[in-house]
């Protein structure tokens, strides 16, 4: 399944185990825009570091974030804009709430993939949506389920 992910999507299930279980699923092409790593980056470095601030030690926060960069290199593909930059309006024209999202229409619309998301923004733009509980729940049914 060809998805392409928002960056809060990321950004929360790189923070929990089923994220990371569920990213390296071989049933699965992940894509993020090239922006929304960087943002996802940043996020999830910033979230650790609250969490130290609340008593999550060093070390496990260091093997969060370990885990997280080690899943994006091998299970997401981050793709620049210039490969779908041509489709900025089209995805502007579909989000008419949150334009800062655009480019996860429209890498999605150039690679015909779906998007993985909770964001009601993307709801309805024209590509198929799924949350991360309809995403496993269909991999379970499917006899694909990365989760025993």
């Amino acid at each position: 399944m060809r998805l392409v992910v928002d960056a809060s999507t990321l950004v929360g299930e790189m923070l929990r185990d089923r994220g990371l279980v569920l990213f390296a699923s071989p049933h699965l092409d992940l894509y993020v825009p090239a922006r929304m790593w960087d943002e996802t980056r940043h996020e999830v470095d910033r979230r650790l570091r609250i969490r130290v601030g609340r008593g999550l030690p060093e070390a496990v926060a260091a093997r969060y974030w370990e885990a997280a960069v080690r899943l994006k290199e091998q299970s997401v593909a981050e793709v620049p804009e210039e490969l779908y930059e041509d489709l900025k309006d089209e995805a502007l024209s579909r989000l008419p709430r949150d334009e800062g999202d655009w480019q996860v229409v429209a890498l999605a619309l150039a690679l015909g993939a779906d998007i993985l998301t909770a964001d009601k923004d993307f709801f309805g733009c024209g590509v198929a949506t799924w949350t991360v509980d309809t995403l496993i729940s269909q991999l379970q049914r499917r006899g694909l389920s990365p989760f025993s």
